[in-house]
């Protein structure tokens, strides 16, 4: 059997978050299995997913080999990530195309935040995301490490007061520069949308653009560019059109821009064109 007691920083977070937090390589479906069927517990009693863990208390894990194993393991997974930017307080990866950033529905054992959990794992510290990417998008994506420098970095999204620019492959000749305005729809209630874009090369039928969010909806740059008549190429959802080795959507967030909350300075965090999305530029201009 082993024993985690939780500790200062730990205390309120749901027993399913604790142990995500502490045994990185165990998926969030198996732990919710063991959960259920009571191979996980405090003080002898069994507990429920959401029940919010306190300081000192005391989880115990049943006797399965295979859980002891996940205990001690650190999925090979867990450093595969580029770090664009590190400090105290936080921490910026480059997320790959094809990589959830939270655990979802078929990425429960291996997505950006397990991952980074990993690479950090024995400091005992909460850390997440800040922000997301959609699956398909590549760039940089802000974990906070410790509620207190999630909580202030959080507050920089709310404020719009950080600069996300994109890089898009549209069907069309979209040229010089502009603003995209249409307004989108978003959990049942419609909002006003503003992207700037500069487009960068040119063909016949095919534009590379440089996009600013203004605000930030859901697939904001994907939908406005679709409503626009220039899908982002790659991306079936909205209509973009099929380019071959192009699994994904050629979206890239290149830069996110702010001022550091705990030091003041500011901070411009870039990220290069992945080679893959590079080689179909080459290969079309």
């Amino acid at each position: 059997m082993h024993t985690f007691k939780v500790e200062q920083h730990e205390a309120g977070q749901s027993l399913l978050q604790f142990l995500q937090q502490r045994i990185p390589a165990a998926g969030r479906g198996y732990l919710r299995q063991l959960l259920k069927k009571g191979r996980i517990c405090s003080e002898d009693e069994p507990y429920t997913e959401d029940a919010p863990v306190s300081v000192g208390q005391c989880i115990t894990l049943g006797s399965s080999a295979r859980l002891q194993e996940l205990v001690n393991q650190t999925p090979a997974a867990a450093t595969e990530f580029n770090i664009l930017y590190e400090s105290a307080e936080m921490l910026v990866v480059d997320k790959p195309a094809g990589v959830a950033v939270h655990s979802s529905s078929g990425h429960e054992d291996d997505n950006l935040t397990s991952r980074v959990q990993n690479y950090l794992k024995g400091k005992r510290f909460q850390v997440a995301p800040i922000h997301r990417l959609d699956v398909g998008t590549s760039g940089p994506v802000l974990f906070g490490k410790g509620k207190k420098a999630c909580a202030a970095l959080g507050a920089l999204f709310m404020r719009h007061d950080v600069e996300k620019v994109y890089v898009a492959l549209v069907s069309g000749a979209l040229q010089g520069k502009g603003i995209l305005a249409h307004p989108l729809t978003t959990k049942g209630k419609v909002k006003d949308c503003f992207t700037t874009f500069t487009a960068l090369k040119r063909s016949a039928d095919l534009s590379l653009v440089e996009l600013t969010l203004l605000t930030g909806r859901q697939h904001q740059i994907r939908r406005q560019l679709a409503l626009e008549g220039h899908p982002v190429v790659g991306d079936r959802r909205y209509g973009g059109m099929e380019v071959q080795g192009l699994a994904y959507p050629f979206l890239h967030c290149c830069s996110i821009a702010f001022a550091d909350p705990f030091s003041g300075a500011p901070l411009k965090i870039e990220s290069e064109l992945p080679p893959n999305l590079q080689d179909v530029v080459s290969a079309l201009f």
